[in-house]
């Protein structure tokens, strides 16, 4: 069996891998028994991908086709983005077959976990414990993604491709297997800790175990209507926040800190970015509160501001009050920090990090030369967990072409907001931000009464963002070229048998 599973296809595993992620709920059923008439709901989808899985793999386990790189490029985005097409339908299946939600809604929440956004049209309060656990469990494993939680258990000749796909960029470990199993057991220890401290600051085993997922996942699902705010307690907004920190850190500056190479952590821009950005943003929002809204209240400003900022900038998406009532100065503050977003090669969404950082240093590197004599070498760069790395040319048009992609999408889908939602524009980009960021704050937009045409606005968002936008467009044109290849072997063998091997797939 195991041999099977290692020679069958990519796309074969990865359904596997859903099938089996979907099944993992019904582990809570000897705790809540009387649950157990929700089983079905996730037993049939499960059962079914499992059983689709070993099909294709079955069908495709001997066809091993030669890429170039553009074909491996190809291939690679489209199965991501298939793996990711499929995980959101057998991730909708559930509240489908329960009766819990519409289509839409149900795929809205689908697409809310594997993404790890945290927006939500679910009435927690009327959930049951499968489906609660279910959204939970869906962000966890969307903060590793599906192509790393497949690398744990098998690696194969496609994986490395896969892995940057899927919008990994670094590797712990020489061997690309050893550094998921890595970035899991971490993973996996933060949760346990996390956990542990939830119980101990007053939570039920049952809440601190969702709310520990959902803060390491940066994703922002909660058991509660009032999020992390209904519990009113310093000690779980202070646990939130550690594991918010955690979750939007990069694996491999986590791995660093793990190793208690403290100095080296530091050493690092990003998180010298990230230190600075929060030095900047609580102090303005705590300002911002204390005199419009907490007037008086210095404390309590500085308390909801720190765990708010960090939330968005983490792009977790917890709250601990509502935001219709903050000035628009905060507001501001918030959409700011949600487009910056967290750590590159972290669970977290947005523009991230170091991409921000790099592009105000070249900003600052072309304001000196404009200033400077015309003899000035100047050779910028940066570090990250692996050292010194330079800011050449490439890295620059990249991180730059990202860039204005990223806030062309942001400006298009805030306008289409205030069309879809009948909302003000700053309400529409407040809202956008969240989806694209795969943050998971809401201004009151989002909810079980929202309608469907705002839902798939805010849908494409969180899946581009948390694929990283250009794999969507290249996965679908490999997919569009393929069938047109195909289309085109098939005319040429119905017309000219001779010619049947003159056309293969790129």
């Amino acid at each position: 069996m195991r041999k099977f599973i290692r020679e069958e296809s990519s796309i074969g595993k990865l359904i596997l891998l859903i099938g089996m992620l979907l099944a993992v709920p019904l582990l809570a059923l000897p705790f809540y028994p009387e649950e157990s008439g929700d089983a079905p709901a996730f037993l049939i989808p499960a059962a079914f991908s499992i059983l689709l899985g070993l099909v294709i793999g079955f069908l495709t386990r001997h066809k091993k086709e030669a890429y170039n790189y553009r074909g491996h490029l190809y291939a690679s985005s489209m199965t991501v983005l298939a793996a990711w097409g499929y995980g959101i339908l057998a991730g909708a299946a559930p509240f489908l077959l329960a009766g819990r939600l519409g289509v839409v809604q149900a795929l809205f929440e689908a697409v809310s976990g594997w993404t790890t956004t945290g927006l939500s049209v679910v009435d927690v309060r009327e959930a049951g414990r499968l489906f609660l656990f279910h959204r939970s469990f869906m962000q966890f494993c969307g903060g590793l993604g599906f192509v790393m939680m497949m690398i744990i258990f098998v690696q194969e000749r496609e994986s490395v491709n896969l892995y940057n796909a899927e919008g990994h960029p670094d590797r712990l470990m020489p061997n690309l297997g050893k550094t998921a199993r890595a970035i899991s057991l971490m993973y996996c220890g933060f949760l346990a800790v996390g956990t542990l401290a939830y119980v101990v600051a007053g939570m039920s085993v049952f809440d601190s175990i969702n709310h520990a997922m959902c803060a390491l996942s940066t994703g922002g699902f909660s058991t509660q209507t009032d999020s992390i705010g209904a519990y009113g307690s310093i000690a779980v907004d202070t646990i939130t926040c550690i594991l918010m920190l955690i979750g939007t850190t990069n694996f491999a500056v986590l791995l660093l800190l793990v190793q208690g190479r403290l100095k080296k952590v530091l050493q690092v821009s990003e998180m010298r970015f990230m230190f600075g950005v929060l030095a900047v943003s609580v102090p303005l929002a705590a300002w911002s509160l204390g005199s419009h809204l907490l007037v008086g209240k210095s404390g309590e400003s500085f308390r909801q501001a720190g765990f708010n900022v960090i939330s968005a900038l983490s792009t977790t998406g917890f709250s601990t009050m509502g935001y219709q009532d903050w000035p628009q100065s905060a507001i501001g503050i918030m959409i700011l920090l949600m487009l910056i977003g967290g750590g590159i090669g972290s669970t977290a969404g947005g523009l991230k990090l170091t991409r921000v950082y790099i592009m105000m240093r070249m900003a600052a590197e072309n304001l000196k030369e404009r200033v400077s004599s015309g003899r000035r070498i100047s050779i910028p760069y940066y570090r990250n967990a692996q050292g010194r790395q330079l800011i050449d040319e490439k890295l620059y048009k990249q991180t730059g072409s990202f860039a204005v992609t990223y806030l062309l999408l942001f400006i298009t889908g805030s306008l289409l907001l205030t069309e879809t939602a009948d909302c003000d524009l700053a309400e529409a980009m407040f809202e956008f931000s969240s989806s694209l960021g795969t943050v998971g704050l809401s201004i009151g937009i989002t909810g079980p009464a929202t309608n469907n045409a705002t839902l798939l606005v805010e849908m494409a968002g969180m899946l581009l963002g948390r694929l990283e936008i250009f794999i969507v467009p290249i996965g679908c044109y490999c997919l569009f070229d393929r069938i047109r290849t195909a289309g085109r072997s098939f005319r040429i063998r119905q017309t000219r048998p001779d010619m049947e091997n003159a056309v293969h797939f790129r």
